[in-house]
């Protein structure tokens, strides 16, 4: 087995029984996970190989954070404890988590009833009102994220500023959700572009991403044996650079309405038993981030169609429930689909790992993705009125 994990080590430490059978499951694009057999269970392991993402510290926040939120009823996936009640083993330089493992599928939006596309909103917005409840703002602060305008030190509310009184209704967990939580976890799987756990940034400028445009296409051209997926990728590429020519006016301001969000809210990441939601996978980019940015993301990722176009009607539930839970204004969010949809313009990172890194897994997801930038350009006020509706 490639890159096989030192099972006999970590099994002593979380005194988890020796090993029967250990198999690769679907890799997503950060990190390394294994359906693990014991005499004592089955379990899935994950090495946290991603440099970005492997610091012991930051896991550790992490699995404190899914601990909470499982106490509040979300559905996560808490790890496990080793012997000494750490849950990051870190052996040979080299970090791994142990979880129980939960059998379960992910679930596309094209799979989802209207009335599960509501549950889904739902889901996030209680994700996003109940990290803000459990992760403190000292963490935030001790971590250097901060919104426009804050210092490091401030101890206001991560999001409200207002009375108290709207602040604990924006953080309430309705108790219905209780009835989706599960304490075990599954296998993450391939996912979206690897940035959305960073700190809220300028947007993206049109002459750094006209320079990225030319400079792909000298790579598209250089290629050898050309193929279908360059020409995909150079018509894609002009059509671009058209679209920013025209554009290039709208460039949104800096992001605001800064939160905890879990970074990385996708199909692959969240997975189902039955018609209900089981477990929120895959917490490596946890971060503070514009929380309704992560909405709009997530609804560009769940509910595109092939073509490259989005399922307005599933959408607008899924929207309408997001804003119900989280809080957020229909101007939040129609902010969020500006600064989404200028990301999304300026955005080549599935060609960047193709033709600079030589990393083809994300080359399924181009098609789809490339055209959504261009429906959406067209569509803008159908698909902002949506999310606002």
């Amino acid at each position: 087995m490639p890159h096989a994990p030192p099972l006999s080590a970590l099994l002593r430490q979380y005194a988890a029984g020796s090993a029967l059978v250990c198999e690769p499951v679907d890799q997503g694009l950060l990190n390394r996970g294994y359906r693990l057999r014991t005499t004592r269970g089955r379990y899935f392991l994950k090495h946290h190989f991603d440099p970005e993402t492997a610091d012991p510290a930051a896991i550790a926040r992490q699995h404190r954070a899914t601990r909470r939120l499982a106490d509040l009823g979300v559905p996560v996936a808490p790890p496990l404890a080793d012997r000494d009640g750490r849950t990051v083993a870190v052996i040979g330089g080299h970090a791994y988590a142990l979880h129980p493992w939960i059998d379960g599928r992910h679930r596309h939006g094209a799979q989802l009833t209207t009335v599960e596309c509501t549950r889904l909103g739902a889901l996030l917005g209680v994700v996003h009102a109940s990290l803000e409840r459990v992760m403190p703002v000292r963490e935030r602060a001790r971590d250097g994220f901060r919104g426009p305008g804050e210092e490091p030190s401030a101890r206001t509310c991560v999001q409200h500023r207002t009375c108290g009184k709207e602040r604990r209704s924006r953080t309430c967990v309705p108790q219905h959700t209780r009835a989706w939580g599960a304490r075990r976890t599954a296998p993450p799987s391939a996912g979206a572009p690897p940035s959305a756990g960073a700190p809220p940034s300028e947007s993206a400028h049109p002459a750094d991403t006209f320079a990225l445009i030319d400079d792909l296409l000298a790579r598209v051209r250089r290629h050898r044996p050309a193929d279908s997926f360059d020409e995909l990728a150079r018509h894609r590429l002009l059509e671009r650079r058209d679209l920013l020519e025209r554009h290039a006016d709208r460039r949104p301001p800096r992001g605001k309405s800064v939160g905890w969000v879990h970074g990385d809210f996708h199909p692959f990441n969240l997975l189902y038993r039955g018609d209900a939601p089981a477990a929120i996978v895959d917490w490596d980019r946890l971060g503070v981030q514009p929380r309704a940015e992560e909405a709009v993301r997530a609804a560009a990722i769940f509910f595109v169609r092939p073509d490259g176009t989005l399922d307005l009607p599933k959408v607008r539930a899924y929207a309408r429930a997001y804003r119900r839970t989280a809080g957020a204004s229909p101007a939040e969010l129609a902010a969020a689909v500006h600064r989404v949809w200028w990301e999304r313009l300026n955005d080549f990172w599935m060609l960047r790992w193709h033709y600079e890194r030589g990393d083809t897994r994300a080359d399924s997801q181009f098609p789809a993705a490339s055209a959504l930038a261009v429906w959406w350009t067209r569509e803008y006020d159908a698909v902002s009125g949506t999310f606002m509706g």
